[in-house]
């Protein structure tokens, strides 16, 4: 499993020029779900991207999380994010997990958010043609593997 953590000023995601959600202040997560992945992976990735300390404190220094931010987070998933580029131009995507596996953890994923940070979470659709929309504030950016566990 793979999250790109972005701390936003603002974000938001479209469908057919429609916004579906809207946060301020907070967390921009694309989630990558791939085939094998499970509730442990899910339950660390979660717990990590709510408790990362990417927030200023009042000295100026990343020491809260987003919780302690009172920010928000927009989850969106993305299958690109498990693409291969190791043979060829066109990326593959045969390690994405496949709907009727990645849709639950993707579901689980929001849930567990919602409990870490007081109900605070917005979506996109999975599956769904998305725009996404944010203002990346720093910037900041993190990638994080539920494999690799770094």
């Amino acid at each position: 499993m793979r999250a790109v953590v972005q701390r936003v000023s603002e974000a938001s995601v479209s469908i057919d020029g429609a916004v579906r959600a809207r946060i301020h202040h907070g967390l921009l997560v694309l989630l990558g779900i791939e085939t094998g992945d499970r509730e442990e992976d899910l339950t660390w990735l979660c717990g990590k991207v709510a408790r990362m300390r990417l927030f200023a404190n009042a000295d100026g220094v990343m020491d809260r999380d987003v919780n302690e931010a009172m920010g928000e987070i927009l989850l969106v998933s993305q299958f690109t994010l498990q693409a291969s580029t190791k043979k060829g131009n066109r990326p593959s995507y045969i390690r994405a997990a496949r709907p009727e596996e990645a849709i639950p953890l993707y579901l689980r994923a929001k849930q567990l958010l919602c409990e870490l940070t007081a109900h605070r979470v917005r979506t996109g659709e999975f599956g769904a043609d998305m725009a996404v929309a944010l203002v990346n504030d720093g910037p900041v950016t993190i990638v994080i593997d539920s494999r690799l566990r770094e």
